[in-house]
């Protein structure tokens, strides 16, 4: 499980640090301010939680199932947050409507908020650490 979280966390760092670049640099030009800020906090969720599954691939406190759990909870949690984040604030250049993804964002937000939360239960349930 350490393998796949880390391997994981790097593949999400890696595409967060690009899509950065590509908001600071070509987004900026066609996104209205608003769009780009919105396009900005996906990023930064999205690269606080590569680091968070970085760090849960590390714990010794959790177990291997604990981790396979809060590492798929994030998973889903980064897509729905930051994935629909990305196509709302890019909508006017795909020029296709993704409004329906509103309600998404916050079911994404509450899926990175109950992995934090696990971490938490799961770390203090543990007895001998």
């Amino acid at each position: 499980m350490t393998r796949k979280l880390v391997t994981l966390a790097a593949f999400f760092g890696f595409v967060a640090i690009i899509l950065g670049a590509f908001g600071a640099h070509a987004l900026k030009k066609v996104l209205t301010a608003e769009q780009l800020v919105s396009f900005e906090t996906g990023v930064r969720y999205q690269m606080y939680h590569a680091l968070f599954l970085l760090l849960i691939s590390q714990l010794n406190v959790l177990t291997e199932k604990n981790k396979r759990t809060i590492g798929i909870l994030t998973t889903i949690g980064i897509f729905l947050f930051s994935g629909s984040i990305f196509l709302l604030a890019t909508q006017g250049l795909s020029g296709i409507n993704f409004k329906f993804l509103g309600p998404v964002t916050p079911v994404g937000g509450l899926f990175l908020i109950v992995s934090w939360f696990l971490t938490a239960f799961y770390s203090m349930k543990q007895k001998n650490n």
